[in-house]
């Protein structure tokens, strides 16, 4: 879910073709998930091959991938999560419940054939399973992108290749926790369609890609990034509840005001709880568990591992991942000759 900060956030818009010849440490679980919440039939059934197998997934990631890279020239190298921090569990529940809830309200739409109501809530109750992973790893091996398994967040190591790799131009994310994870430069709707979709509207949005700048907007705000990490502390992370009653704009005034949360007032202290535990929280935000050992280089990709892929094992139509080939590696794949 990550930290709400879009009040406060001073952003540019970016075309696609802007992108071209940039790398993207991409939030492979972050695109996953999106992929598997809005890529469904009209009743909300997620896309599945006759076995039962549900594909939505990899059909988001293979045809915006391969127009991302065919016609925009970006280069992707996704990355996934490792094992979440434990205080991260709470957060987890609280988003099982949630699903649970809209998996119920889902039956009920469907069971009065309110088919618009059904694909709205269906959109909250996807589930990313190890599976669904290993299948996107996969395929994107046979389309020569590199992947990178992060030791825990999959945010805090796409930050840290941003902040550390000259090949890695920006993070890739909806999120803004990954500004906290300190990634210089944060890239946000890397999207093809150019909307989104609002669960609670039941309609779309127009939306265009967007970057961050961490220092211009650290600077704007006149604070650093461990008073970014407060802030967020403030409103509240996917590690602890915030204060009832702060949200960005108040938070940002306090930690203006008063610097760290040690120096602010005592009813705002004795909300956040433990200090300790909000020692830990800034500890995962400014030294995450990261590895240095990742490879942002393209491969080879393997074209005929694509087709038995998709279409021999998951009955994608072969026209339009013929097609999708066509344009995107053909030219890649003599260079590798």
């Amino acid at each position: 879910m990550g930290v709400v900060l879009t009040p406060i956030v001073t952003k540019d818009t970016i075309s696609l073709s802007a992108l071209r010849g940039r790398t993207l440490a991409v939030d492979g679980n972050g695109e996953l998930y999106q992929f598997l919440a809005l890529i469904r039939l009209r009743d909300g059934t997620p896309l599945k091959d006759s076995t039962g197998r549900v594909t939505s997934h990899l059909s988001g990631l293979f045809y915006r991938t391969t127009r991302l890279i065919a016609e925009h020239g970006v280069s992707l190298v996704f990355v996934f999560d490792g094992a979440p921090p434990a205080l991260k569990a709470r957060e987890i529940e609280k988003r099982r419940a949630i699903r649970r809830r809209y998996e119920a309200e889902h039956a009920a739409a469907v069971a009065r054939g309110d088919e618009a109501a059904a694909y709205s809530k269906a959109t909250m109750t996807s589930r990313l399973t190890r599976n669904m992973v290993a299948e996107a790893r996969e395929l994107l091996r046979l389309m020569g992108v590199p992947t990178v398994q992060a030791p825990s967040e999959g945010e805090a190591q796409a930050s840290h290749m941003a902040a550390t790799s000259a090949d890695v131009w920006a993070a890739a994310s909806k999120d803004y926790d990954t500004l906290m994870f300190g990634a210089p430069r944060l890239v946000r709707f890397l999207t093809i369609s150019g909307k989104e979709f609002l669960p609670s509207q039941g309609t779309f949005r127009p939306i265009v890609p967007e970057t961050i700048e961490l220092e211009r907007l650290l600077a704007s705000w006149r604070i650093d990034r461990e008073g970014l990490v407060d802030l967020a502390l403030l409103v509240g992370t996917d590690f602890n509840d915030g204060v009832t009653g702060i949200g960005p704009k108040k938070a940002l005034k306090l930690v203006q005001q008063h610097g760290r949360i040690e120096h602010m007032p005592a009813e705002v202290r004795e909300a956040l709880g433990d200090p300790a535990s909000i020692a830990e929280v800034r500890r995962l935000y400014l030294a995450p568990e990261v590895t240095d050992a990742f490879d942002v280089r393209p491969f080879e990709p393997d074209l005929d591992g694509i087709v038995r892929f998709l279409c021999d094992e998951r009955e994608f139509a072969r026209d339009r991942v013929a097609a999708a080939i066509d344009r995107t590696f053909r030219e890649r794949a003599l260079r590798f000759d």
